[in-house]
């Protein structure tokens, strides 16, 4: 018998992980009353009708989260198949998400939302120290989100703690706030001064042709590689879960775009993390009508 709980903050994508779990075949539980879930492990361990379970635990069954948090782990230690996940987002996505939902905060009562989202994020913070995986969830799309738990689950991948997400932009638009490595790819050929090239983009075939002929465009892919791949585990170890690495050009459009998505078909071999790639202002150029 396999368990999932899922767990975190609210509104970083519980319910959506819950139903891609259904969706994999996992019998789903959200919310179980806490009093309930001795005699639901009890019940499916003599049932035997589902061999796959999921259940959501959050912040709703209020004082007994530890006690529930408690009971798990001894089950765990009595060799029970538990894997907890806990789904995380910044405090300003969070924001954010309630905002466009209009739903309140379930801390927050009277207070603002921001006062809810602190007083969660300080009751659940246990549960995401003892969590077998963290998703953070602030960059994610829906789609990124299940892929994230197709690694985990589907796939019998090891998933370290850590979602990378390879993003290309142009420094005439600014340097991403949220980057944690800003690369600078300005020193390779330009696309933008040859005629017949100008209006393409570095997704398409011609101007990963032409970026890649230079050597340095190689030989700065096997340096950058080698130094991501050097990071990494250390960032893990130091208990990061996610990494923004940036790599910016002129304009955001060729040199980075091309870059960005040869790092990440690198990166994909070998792979033990979530990966993802993001061109921020591939088509803003377009857009302004130049």
């Amino acid at each position: 018998m396999k368990y999932v709980i899922i767990t975190g903050m609210s509104g970083a994508g519980k319910s959506t992980a819950l139903k891609y779990l259904e969706d994999m075949g996992y019998f789903c539980v959200d919310n179980l009353p806490s009093i309930l879930l001795d005699k639901f492990f009890e019940l499916t361990e003599a049932d035997q009708q589902h061999s796959r379970i999921a259940l959501g635990m959050d912040i709703r069954n209020g004082s007994s989260l530890a006690e529930e948090a408690s009971l798990i782990a001894d089950l765990k230690r009595n060799g029970k198949d538990i894997t907890t996940v806990f789904m995380d987002a910044s405090d300003g996505e969070l924001l954010k998400r309630y905002k466009e939902t209009r739903r309140n905060h379930p801390l927050a009562g009277k207070d603002r939302l921001e006062v809810g989202i602190a007083k969660e994020r300080e009751q659940v913070e246990f549960l995401k120290e003892q969590a077998d995986y963290i998703i953070d969830t602030s960059q994610l799309l829906t789609r990124e989100l299940n892929a994230a738990l197709e690694n985990i689950f589907r796939l019998d991948r090891t998933f370290d703690n850590l979602f990378l997400s390879v993003l290309s932009f142009g420094f005439k638009y600014g340097i991403p706030t949220d980057a944690d490595l800003v690369f600078d790819v300005r020193f390779l050929p330009n696309p933008y001064y040859i005629q017949e090239l100008r209006p393409k983009t570095g997704n398409d075939p011609e101007i990963r042709q032409y970026v890649m002929q230079s050597p340095e465009a190689g030989q700065f892919l096997d340096k950058l590689e080698d130094m991501i791949r050097f990071l990494i585990p250390n960032y893990i170890k130091e208990g990061k879960n996610r990494l923004v690495l940036a790599v910016g050009c002129t304009g955001g459009k060729h040199r980075s775009v091309t870059l960005a998505n040869e790092i990440y078909k690198r990166l994909q071999k070998n792979q033990t993390y979530g990966l993802r790639v993001e061109h921020r202002d591939l088509d803003k150029d377009a857009k302004r009508g130049k």
